[in-house]
């Protein structure tokens, strides 16, 4: 859809369709349409549902693009870069470490975009922008890139396989595990940006992004960790700041300075032999909680999983596979075309998949499903039965992916609290509405964290605010709010924050979409950018 309409949309009806394509085609003139009939193949997901599927390109007035169709039988479902030596042949040996280091600091040069937060979009968005000869500068928070891992708990790994979380022009190793630990990939993001020679300056802190006064739309200060202060001048701010805010959200019980014990957020967890010899008691019940308790009890520590609501749960080994198929697996296609063929189906068709796709992985999962029932654990299938898709783009949370901890909560090696609401804190634990109690040394909240909106409005000034449309979620289309958009969206202040976008989500979103703002970013930088549709 970026192709024609500078911007993401889903419709749905031949009525809409028809518009759409009345409206954009002679802004766009598509010519040399070329089928790649490599690729063209009859898709069979279930036994009664089936549709052609094919990869084609095409140029526009303002570039090369591509495209992916899939030809569904209404009869039986009528469901209305610059890369390689060639990027730069004048630099044959390339700049020594100290030169790029010197050069770096100096930045004599104005960097063009400013791109606040050097995780995995953060580094993503850069080696887009990068490639096509964008200039970037990253202002990193932390001491190190890669700390936004390092700092977290020491038992955290990823949940999905590594096939699926390659970075752009540089895939993992083939001999890495399958879902790597969290320290693993913040030494890989580290020497990414080292690689890439990407633009970053660590221990640095944004403190204000401001409408600029120089000819340029943004005016974005910054503070070094020696505390000198400078200032750019650029058009574009893009905000890669993770999927939360820094504010967490602890859950509101009553009289906890009552409580004798410790109180803690997940994010203040590191390891649990911090509390060897404690009763610890874990509030949540989604992917922290499991991975907290799941490390307490390996290390032979007294732990209870508080559970207040239901969870959606599958398995790494059986739901995992199911849900992703071939297309992000050891021998699945190139990532790139992957992405193409994994995002190029409307959310909205996607969940009608996924409402049939969860029950079969609810039936390889049964063995581990039943033992989780019998012993109190609450269960659900996802909103309307669509699994934890809607989950992730709904809320980012409700959903736990097991690699282990499933298995301890069966065999009683991580006690579970699933029979009543909290009440209060009592001088040695909790209490709960009927009646019981639980003691406690150490009380973890993994409750989560506030709207990721929050942390861009603590950089703008308050007179913008408004224009800040919400960033997770999806709007009226089904399609994500302001996840790789211009922070503004659709709303009718969007012109008051044109050129800030927002890039956020795990590794695979970021690498897909950091591509398609750092496009967009280029064209605006090139005077080529049309108006949204």
């Amino acid at each position: 859809m970026l192709a024609l309409t500078w911007d993401y949309h889903t419709y749905e009806g031949r009525d809409r369709v028809e518009k759409f394509l009345a409206d954009q085609l002679p802004k766009f003139s598509p010519s040399t349409l070329e089928l790649h009939e490599d690729l063209v193949g009859l898709q069979t997901p279930f036994e009664d549902l089936a549709w052609i599927q094919g990869y084609f390109t095409f140029d526009t007035t303002v570039g090369h693009a591509s495209g992916i169709f899939r030809l569904v039988p209404l009869a039986k479902w009528g469901f209305p870069e610059k890369i390689g030596p060639s990027s730069h042949p004048e630099e044959i040996y390339g700049e020594s470490a100290e030169a790029r280091k010197m050069e770096q600091e100096r930045l004599e040069e104005e960097p063009s975009v400013i791109i606040v937060g050097g995780g995995q979009s953060g580094l993503d968005a850069a080696v887009r922008l990068k490639a096509l000869g964008v200039n970037a500068l990253i202002i990193e928070r932390n001491e190190r890139i890669g700390d936004n891992w390092r700092n977290r708990y020491a038992a955290l790994r990823l949940h999905d396989p590594v096939w699926c979380h390659h970075m752009p022009y540089l895939p993992f190793p083939s001999n890495w595990p399958i879902y790597p630990p969290a320290l693993k990939l913040a030494d890989w993001l580290e020497s990414y940006a080292l690689v890439f020679e990407l633009k970053v300056w660590t221990s640095t802190r944004v403190v204000s992004v401001e409408p600029g006064t120089k000819g340029r739309k943004w005016s974005v200060k910054v503070v070094r960790g020696d505390g000198r202060e400078r200032v750019f001048e650029v058009n574009h701010v893009v905000f890669a700041l993770g999927i939360s805010s820094d504010t967490v959200r602890m859950p509101n019980i009553p009289c906890q300075d009552e409580f004798k014990g410790q109180v803690l957020h997940s994010s203040k967890y590191k390891v649990a032999t911090d509390h060897l010899g404690k009763k610890v008691v874990v509030v949540g019940a989604c992917t922290s909680a499991h991975d907290i308790c799941s490390d307490y009890a390996d290390h032979g520590i007294d732990v209870t999983m508080v559970q207040r609501s239901s969870t959606h749960v599958l398995s790494t080994k059986n739901g995992v596979p199911l849900l992703l198929g071939p297309l992000y697996s050891e021998n699945g296609p190139p990532t790139d075309l992957a992405d193409r063929l994994s995002l190029s189906f409307p959310n909205a068709i996607v969940k009608l998949l996924h409402q049939r796709v969860t029950r079969v992985v609810a039936e390889a999962d049964k063995d581990i499903l039943d033992g989780l029932r019998k012993v109190g654990f609450k269960l659900n299938m996802g909103e309307d039965g669509s699994g934890a898709y809607q989950l992730v783009l709904k809320k980012l949370g409700g959903y736990y992916i097991d690699d282990g901890a499933s298995q301890k909560i069966i065999d009683g090696k991580i006690k579970l609290k699933a029979d009543g609401h909290i009440a209060r804190f009592t001088p040695t634990g909790l209490l709960f509405e009927d009646g019981s109690t639980l003691d406690a040394d150490v009380i973890v909240s993994a409750t989560g964290y506030g709207d990721s909106r929050e942390a861009y409005l603590q950089l703008l000034p308050a007179g913008l605010h408004n224009a800040v449309q919400p960033i997770w979620g999806l709007n009226e289309e089904g399609e994500l709010n302001s996840v790789s958009r211009e922070v503004g969206g659709h709303g009718p202040d969007a012109d008051k924050v044109a050129g800030l976008w927002s890039l956020m989500g795990n590794l695979a979103m970021c690498r897909f979409f950091s591509k398609h703002v750092a496009l967009q970013i280029k064209a605006c930088e090139e005077g080529i950018f049309g108006e949204r549709y």
